[in-house]
């Protein structure tokens, strides 16, 4: 799948697909709202407070994205979002082209050290793909989160819009992607990412055990502990 992003709003996340026809298609769930709207698809995710990502939600997730992917008359995604920490990051990476509301209170980053975590390989080597090894380095061990002049300065987004115009400029951008032959841009961004997809599955099972194996250890549990509780005093 062709895929752009574009940050905005915390707490509601959108990927718009540009679509060859008009016409208006509806689909509705607990957690994620799709819908097709002159030329543009799009999914709204909203699982208050934080789109945390849950199984439900990511199962959604992946649904509403294959029914999108089954439609041949829809090309390219762009994602919209607010902060995009951990997880949120990494679906930000994923995508060809990023765009963040330049707004002060959004920020961006793999975190994961903050809450006494390691970030995956996969996550590791996704960052590293975007911004280059020694980015990577400090933003993986520091836990950084970075606002959005720091963001595009290191190239982890790749362009800055006031919040209103976010989606009017990531609709400029994305008509650059469909300018493009399908067949020739599909093969040359799987010849970028494919090593780095091929290396997920193929340690896909270790990776998933190595996480549960020190997830569930007492002292990691105990760090998440303090990090959560820290973060319901912010709230108050």
């Amino acid at each position: 799948m062709d895929s752009s992003v574009t940050m905005a709003p915390a707490g509601s996340i959108s990927l718009g697909m540009s679509c060859q026809q008009n016409e208006l298609t509806f689909y509705n769930s607990s957690e994620q709202l799709l819908s097709q709207l002159q030329c543009v698809a799009v999914v709204t995710m909203k699982s208050p407070p934080v789109n945390s990502l849950s199984l439900d939600f990511l199962t959604e997730f992946s649904i509403s994205i294959e029914k999108l992917e089954m439609d041949r008359k829809c090309r390219g995604v762009i994602l919209t979002s607010g902060s995009s920490p951990a997880g949120g990051c990494l679906m930000a990476m994923a995508c060809d082209y990023r765009i963040m509301a330049d707004n002060p209170k959004y920020s961006i980053g793999l975190n994961e050290t903050l809450l006494g975590i390691v970030a995956p390989f996969w996550f590791k080597d996704t960052m590293m793909n975007t911004i280059g090894f020694r980015a990577t380095e400090l933003a993986l061990q520091l836990g950084l989160l970075h606002n959005a002049p720091n963001a595009l300065r290191i190239g982890l987004v790749d362009e800055l819009a006031p919040e209103k115009e976010v989606l009017s400029a990531a609709s400029t951008a994305i008509s650059k992607w469909l300018a493009i032959p399908d067949h020739a841009r599909q093969i040359t961004k799987s010849m970028m990412r494919k090593p780095t997809i091929d290396r997920l599955l193929s340690h896909r099972d270790q990776d998933i055990n190595n996480f549960v194996s020190f997830i569930t250890k007492d002292s990691i549990q105990k760090s998440l502990q303090v990090y959560m509780e820290r973060l319901k005093q912010r709230k108050t």
